[in-house]
């Protein structure tokens, strides 16, 4: 197994058109269907970088601000951002185009975390990440500050034990 891997060793795209038995009664993607699609891109994205079996452990925040109507396109765009010692967070995008109209509108984003783990479901460790671009070493050095909150919101973390949380507000 490689020690280090870059963003785009990881990165895993899927496209889809939105049919009717995706839609809800207002003829627009059902939002579950699209966590379930962000949830298999970035799955891929995580074996991709780990080399092994993941499983979701958390998902940040998803807000449905820009509806996906009936018939369009939606391309999701995932990679890992940070890798810790078996956990790996990983950014999602997703964008909705109409064809036709000739247009692609960016429609959500959120964080993944996934846990690579062995055959008999116990973590294991993953290969460190390299970001390489200036937007990937944004992303890698604010994952630290996302894992932070997520583990302080799941109670597996002392706020005051948030050094890189704690750091934002003075």
């Amino acid at each position: 197994m490689k020690q280090k891997k870059t963003p785009s060793e990881s990165l895993a795209t899927t496209t889809e058109m939105v049919l009717p038995n995706d839609t809800n009664t207002l003829n627009n993607l059902m939002g579950g269907q699209l966590m379930y699609l962000m949830d298999v891109v970035a799955a891929i994205s995580a074996q991709r970088h780990s080399g092994r079996v993941v499983v979701t452990a958390s998902v940040d925040n998803i807000s449905f601000s820009q509806a996906i109507a009936l018939g369009e396109v939606v391309t999701l765009k995932a990679q890992v951002t940070r890798a810790f010692s078996s956990s790996m967070e990983v950014y999602i995008q997703v964008f909705s185009e109409n064809i036709p109209a000739g247009t692609k509108t960016p429609t959500n984003e959120a964080f993944f975390t996934f846990v690579a783990v062995d055959q008999t479901g116990k973590p294991i460790n993953v290969p460190a990440l390299v970001p390489e671009t200036e937007r990937e070493v944004d992303l890698y050095e604010s994952a630290l500050r996302r894992r932070q909150l997520r583990l302080v919101l799941a109670g597996r973390m002392k706020p005051q034990d948030a050094n890189e949380l704690a750091a934002i507000f003075k």
